[in-house]
């Protein structure tokens, strides 16, 4: 086996990334090592190299939270996963195991919780260290290069939406048609549910029609909390916010039917003001909702192992990432780019 590597890193924020030759890691006792097929680009890699975000990442580090792959090495006491395995490295890299959230199956708040391509170096790169018990196993009929984004955008909009509690036969709004959007439209349609897609882009509309969306509102052309209510007879039972736009938080909170909930996974900096009045009256409910557990990682998948969800994706090397993240930074990626690793 050889021994060096190809890897993209940040050494400064928001600088380029440095693509560099170095040592493949060994995997230490209750590790494994993953041979990177394929690694989605998440708007969460940019955010990180970028320094965005409260709690940065120690630099020098490698991104990537999507990385799909072969266990190629495993280290002492690892008894989760063998070599050979195809295996998803997620957002989720590790938690304790033992605190009040890990226990309640909700270790993507555990306050010891380990970060892929952030506080652990991640998938673009050749090889990838990873913990056996967090990673994601990837049904047999699942390509790497299609599996990837689903261990992120995938897991965090089935997430929001069972988060919604909506039920079969209930209406759902997905606000953002984007990356995590156009899959969630596809969850809602195979959990039985009306769906109402919402968006700015007419050409994403349309998308959103072609992948099932029962009603399409495009929010610039009308009043989409007047649409919304009209086309589903008092407002949607769950509203998930995709977009990255505060005016689309707002927008959510008023497209809420009484005792709907709505579920933010979006996160765009600052605050959305909040029309408490109704949020009171109608007793609707406001919901954060962050990637998910291993539970809804394993059902997200098989989803998609079933032919109902399909991530619609551009390929690009490991060499092009600065340019995927300059288009991702002004907005022109319509869909999700996934890295695909050669086999050298």
């Amino acid at each position: 086996m050889k021994s060096k590597m190809q890897a993209a890193f940040v050494e400064a924020f928001g600088k380029p990334l440095v693509l560099k030759e170095v040592d493949i890691p060994t995997p230490g006792t209750g590790q494994v090592l993953v041979k990177t097929e394929a690694c989605g680009v998440c708007h969460t890699d940019l955010h990180a190299a970028n320094g965005d975000w409260p709690l940065k990442p120690t630099l020098p580090f490698i991104p990537g939270h999507e990385g799909i792959g072969i266990v190629t090495a495993i280290g002492t006491g690892v008894t989760a996963v063998k070599e050979g395995d195809r295996v998803g490295v997620p957002w989720l890299y590790s938690a304790c195991g033992h605190c009040e959230y890990c226990l309640a199956a909700h270790e993507p708040v555990c306050r010891e919780a380990q970060f892929g391509g952030y506080t652990k170096n991640g998938g673009f790169a050749d090889y990838i260290l990873a913990d056996p018990n967090y990673v994601a196993h990837i049904p047999a009929h699942l390509a790497a290069r299609d599996a990837a984004p689903l261990i992120c955008a995938g897991i965090t909009s089935y997430k929001g939406i069972k988060e919604t509690q909506a039920r079969p036969g209930e209406w759902v709004v997905i606000s953002g048609v984007g990356g995590l959007g156009h899959l969630g439209i596809q969850y809602a349609k195979a959990m039985g549910l009306h769906v109402c897609a919402v968006d700015i882009d007419d050409g994403k509309l349309a998308h959103a029609k072609r992948l099932g969306a029962d009603v399409m509102v495009n929010a610039k052309d009308e009043d989409p909390i007047a649409a919304v209510k009209k086309a589903t007879g008092g407002g949607a039972h769950g509203v998930l916010i995709t977009a990255p736009s505060l005016g689309a938080f707002k927008q959510g909170v008023g497209m809420t039917r009484k005792h709907g909930t709505c579920v933010l996974v979006g996160l765009p900096p600052g605050e959305f003001p909040t029309p408490l009045f109704d949020v009171v009256a109608n007793c609707i409910t406001i919901k954060g909702s962050f990637v998910g557990n291993r539970r809804d990682m394993a059902e997200a998948l098989a989803f998609a192992a079933d032919g109902k969800v399909k991530a619609d994706i551009e390929l690009q090397p490991l060499s092009a990432i600065n340019d995927v993240f300059h288009r991702l930074a002004h907005g022109d990626v319509p869909s999700r780019v996934v890295l695909e690793f050669t086999s050298h």
